[in-house]
C-alpha cells in the first residue's frame, strides 16, 4: 500500500498498481516483469533519498485460456441463489460449484486447498457460523480465531476462483477477482465476516478486518456502486 511505503520512508521504493500480491504484473509475461525489475532497480542510481516512485504502466491483460475442449462438464447450473439466510446461500454456492471444481483438478491435476484439512462445505459451514453468533470451534488447536478465519477464507475463496477458472470461455484474474467480490454469496460472507471482526476486542480479529481480509479495491468499488464516497478504516 503506498501510503505505509509512504509513512515508512524506506530509501528507495518502487510503487506498482498491480493486484495485491503481484508485483510483477502478470504470470508468464516475461518481458513486463523484467520492466518492472529494472525500474527498481534503476532506483539505486539515485544519489540522494528517499526516493518513491510510480510505475506508469497497468498490468498487461492476464488471460488464464479458454476452458479444454475435451473436458465437459455435464451439469448446467442456474444463476447463483439469491433465497434463504446468507449462510444458506453460502452452502448452496458452495455445492453447485463442486462439479467445475472436481473438472478443474482433473484437468490440472492439482488444488491449492488443504491448509484447512477441512472440505469445501464444513469451510462454509464454519465461516457461516461467524454470522449467527455462535461460531464453531477453531478447526485447529493453538491457532487464534482471527488467524482461523483467515486460512478458511483463503481457502474458499480458492475453491471459488479454481471452480470458476475452468467454466467456459476465456478468464482473466481481474474477472474472476471482480466476480468472486461482487456476485457471490461467498465474498458477501467475508464482507460480514469483517464488519463482525472489526467490532471484536481479539486483536487477532482486528487484524483480520482492518488488514488482511478485504481488498481494498473492494472497499473502493462498492463505495463507487453506492455513489458514496470511500471511508478509510
Amino acid at each position: 500500500m503506498r501510503e505505509h511505503t509512504a509513512a515508512l520512508v524506506p530509501p528507495r521504493a518502487l510503487w506498482v498498481p498491480f493486484m495485491l500480491g503481484r508485483p510483477f504484473g502478470v504470470p508468464n509475461d516475461a518481458a513486463f516483469q523484467r520492466r518492472v525489475l529494472l525500474a527498481a532497480l534503476r532506483l539505486l542510481e539515485r544519489e540522494t533519498g528517499p526516493v518513491l516512485e510510480d510505475f506508469p504502466d497497468e498490468a498487461p491483460y492476464d488471460d488464464l485460456g479458454a476452458a479444454p475442449v475435451d473436458l465437459v462438464c455435464p451439469v448446467s447450473f442456474p444463476s447463483m441463489p439469491s433465497g434463504g439466510t446468507l449462510g444458506e446461500r453460502l452452502a448452496e454456492e458452495v455445492a453447485r460449484l463442486q462439479a467445475w471444481h472436481e473438472v478443474a483438478i482433473h484437468y490440472r491435476g492439482r488444488t491449492t486447498l488443504g491448509v484447512t484439512g477441512l472440505q469445501p462445505p464444513e469451510i462454509a459451514e464454519f465461516l457461516a457460523s461467524w454470522l449467527t453468533g455462535v461460531p464453531r470451534p477453531t478447526f485447529r488447536d493453538g491457532i487464534a480465531s482471527g488467524d482461523a478465519l483467515k486460512l478458511a477464507c483463503d481457502e474458499l475463496k480458492a475453491y471459488y476462483y479454481e471452480a470458476k477458472s475452468i467454466q467456459p470461455g476465456r478468464h482473466a484474474s481481474a474477472e474472476i477477482h471482480d466476480w468472486f467480490w461482487m456476485q457471490t454469496a461467498a465474498g458477501q460472507v467475508l464482507r460480514a465476516i469483517r464488519d463482525q471482526a472489526a467490532q471484536s476486542s481479539d486483536p487477532s480479529m482486528k487484524t483480520l478486518a482492518m488488514l488482511t481480509l478485504i481488498p481494498r479495491s473492494v472497499d473502493l468499488a462498492l463505495q463507487a456502486a453506492r455513489g458514496g464516497e470511500p471511508q478509510p478504516r
